[in-house]
């Protein structure tokens, strides 16, 4: 059973003997009877259980029914019954959405409260980005976008700039910041160093080593895994840190997909794009770049684009660091070379590819799983391409290079008529499967396609649905 305190509404929370895959929605509604937090898919999805998590990071929307008790371990939690002012006054968003009519059946109107609140605390007025995550199937989303408009200059409340305040100098020294091991308990940890996991896991090889818990949380909910031995790698800071190596960049396991989508803006911008499009404004503030290595996911969104841009894996198994091509580490469906009690550090990658593209295709735009997941990266002298790496997600059990195609490419000069000649080679590099998120005919097709669209692109035509008009 693990110690866990923090900040709820302002007030003060000392919890001993939590199990460590409770979860923060259980707790509210349970526990405090707190009950504006709503539990409506249980795994991320909609929005419902949308709350305020101010920690060393800032302040973020995250979905309570997928935080696990002891990632809140020092940190401030804002629910929806705690946005309005101390003396009720409501906040600017609440108003707003009264005076706008941005309420309907009103289930999901608290989780919209919390991820507007959230974002009007940070100055984010990318409305459309920011609400994905909310899910509102009777009122509609345009009264919604114009009540957030409406309050993005109200000034703060004061009440909502206190969280950040709360440190965990703040919690009583009888609360450790780790895990205890009880006879009839589950095994917890919270490390606060990447050497004191790495000590942990190699005599606990059969852990389940948590970072966002955005796919744990569902083993949990839905699939009602019991997890005997767990480590919270949110206390990690030099893991969720992303470093300047001069010609490179360091991007720790810990990086939060939300801060990676930040960082790339200003080095692959057409990465940080898909990076946006990876399910939600609540699940990218949680999700890791590690986790979503490491969970083997052939249809991930992130190693596709990593290994298009030549990857390499950082991984540590006690006192042993070992590198490898990112590509090397995925084997088979869900397996990886990942030998007892080794994990991910972190990925290095080049800090500029002047002609990286990725591409995602699902049947919705915003907060879906990709069907195809295309990165492409050439090299070229004189418009003659002397290197390329091409990375698909979702066309194998594993994310793989196009390798029939980028050899194809050697000494091309890229036209759309070129792609299109090249193109049928995908079928030596693939064989999709069919399944719910498309046919195998039809993903071939798309990936042979997105080489076409690559070009095109690269002529500079606008190729993306959000800036094509008929």
């Amino acid at each position: 059973m693990t110690e866990v305190a923090f900040l709820l509404n302002g007030t003060q929370v000392v919890l001993t003997g939590v199990s460590p895959t409770r979860t923060l929605l259980d707790y509210l509604r349970e526990d405090r009877a707190l009950c504006g937090t709503k539990e409506g898919c249980n795994e991320g999805d909609c929005g419902a259980c949308t709350v305020i998590v101010t920690g060393a990071d800032g302040a973020k929307a995250l979905n309570a029914c997928i935080l696990f008790l002891p990632q809140l371990h020092g940190k401030a939690i804002r629910t929806v019954e705690g946005i309005a002012a101390p003396d009720g006054t409501p906040h600017p968003v609440q108003r707003e959405m009264h005076r706008h009519h941005g309420s309907q059946c009103g289930f999901c109107t608290p989780g919209f409260i919390a991820s507007m609140a959230a974002a009007h605390l940070n100055g984010d007025t990318d409305h459309d980005t920011t609400l994905a995550g909310n899910l509102c199937r009777c009122t509609g989303y345009a009264p919604i976008i114009r009540a957030a408009r409406a309050a993005e200059s109200a000034p703060v409340p004061a009440h909502m700039k206190t969280d950040s305040a709360f440190t965990l100098a703040q919690i009583p020294s009888g609360v450790s910041g780790g895990g205890r091991e009880g006879a009839d308990s589950p095994l917890s940890l919270r490390p606060q160093t990447i050497d004191e996991l790495a000590r942990w896991y190699l005599a606990h090889p059969d852990a389940t080593l948590i970072g966002g818990a955005t796919d744990v949380g569902l083993w949990v909910n839905k699939l009602h895994r019991d997890l005997p031995k767990t480590a919270f790698l949110g206390g990690i800071t030099e893991m969720a840190q992303i470093t300047d190596l001069g010609d490179g960049l360091h991007i720790g396991a810990g990086v939060t997909i939300e801060a990676l989508r930040i960082a790339m803006g200003a080095h692959h911008p057409s990465f940080a794009e898909l990076l946006r499009r990876y399910a939600s404004t609540q699940i990218r503030n949680a999700a890791t770049i590690g986790g979503n290595v490491a969970n083997g996911s052939p249809i991930g969104d992130g190693p596709p684009a990593l290994i298009a841009l030549a990857a390499v894996l950082h991984l540590r198994q006690g006192d042993t660091t070992r590198n490898l091509p990112l590509e090397g580490f995925f084997l088979d469906y869900r397996k990886q070379d990942r030998r007892a009690g080794e994990f991910v550090v972190g990925v290095t990658i080049p800090k500029t590819a002047q002609y990286l593209r990725c591409y995602k295709i699902s049947k919705r735009f915003d907060q879906d799983i990709s069907a195809v997941c295309g990165c492409f990266n050439i090299e070229a002298s004189g418009g003659i391409i002397t290197s390329a790496r091409i990375a698909f997600g979702g066309m194998a059990g594993v994310p793989k290079r196009a390798s029939a195609i980028e050899a194809a490419l050697i000494g091309q000069v890229l036209t759309p008529q070129i792609a299109a000649q090249i193109a049928p080679l995908m079928e030596q590099d693939f064989t999709p499967l069919s399944d719910m998120r498309a046919s195998a005919g039809y993903r071939l097709t798309i990936a042979q396609n997105l080489l076409v669209r690559y070009a095109h692109d690269l002529a500079g035509a606008k190729t993306s649905v959000m800036e094509v008009r008929v």
